[in-house]
């Protein structure tokens, strides 16, 4: 096992701020007033019976999603991609379909903080990533949790992302283990004033944004190219 751990002062995302950055949120929507998300490019939802223009997130996923990546990565565009409505839940069929949606918006990096453990969806998941990364962009997404393996963060070319309560939310680490590579970061979102972290939300949702604010600056450090960035698992 060879593991490397980075701090945002370290190169390349020291200076950073994910400017020229467009990272697409697949989740239930972005409250785009929140403050701590301040806006949103624009969006689509794929939820079934929308008009495609709902992004209102009802249920707070996405927002607190969006939030984070926006903490490390103040100047990103942020795509509100809806997949999932009043519950965390979708179809393969429709977040195959938002992650294609994504790329051909131009998003460099495509947050997915789910996943799903039906072996069954990995076909029509890989043809939507294989899809992403040959038109530039990249798939972050939950790999494993509670001895739990996800798709499509588990599928080769997908950037994979595991929990680690020991790494400070500036932290991230990359293991390869074997034959592959998985980033490790802190469960935990944005602290609240005056709460421990301990009470606060946590889990691999905001690992997998944790990891996404810290790709966004190392995107934008390699002139906007997701291939010039050297990101784990994105090659063939």
């Amino acid at each position: 096992m060879i593991a490397r751990r980075w701090t945002l002062e370290d190169e390349p995302f020291a200076g950073c701020t994910g400017r020229g950055v467009t990272v697409a949120v697949l989740d239930s929507g972005i409250h785009a007033e929140h403050p701590h998300v301040v806006r949103v490019l624009g969006g689509a939802s794929f939820v079934a019976d929308s008009d495609g223009t709902d992004l209102v997130d009802r249920i707070g996923h996405g927002t607190a999603v969006a939030a984070v990546i926006r903490e490390k990565s103040p100047d990103v565009e942020l795509l509100a991609v809806k997949v999932f409505h009043r519950q965390l839940s979708t179809s393969a069929e429709v977040l195959a379909g938002a992650i294609v949606w994504a790329a051909d918006e131009g998003a460099q990096l495509i947050n997915l903080s789910l996943g799903t453990a039906n072996a069954a969806h990995a076909e029509i998941l890989a043809v939507a990533i294989n899809y992403a990364l040959d038109r530039g962009s990249a798939v972050i997404s939950a790999r494993e949790s509670n001895g739990v393996v996800w798709l499509p963060g588990a599928l080769p070319r997908v950037i994979g992302v595991m929990a680690d309560e020991s790494l400070d939310r500036n932290e991230i680490e990359l293991t390869a283990n074997g034959g592959g590579m998985c980033y490790f970061a802190s469960p935990y979102p944005r602290p609240i004033p005056n709460v421990p972290r301990e009470r606060n939300l946590s889990g691999v949702s905001f690992a997998v944004a944790n990891v996404t604010g810290f790709l966004a600056r190392a995107v934008e450090a390699a002139g906007g190219s997701v291939s010039g960035a050297g990101l784990a698992n994105v090659a063939r």
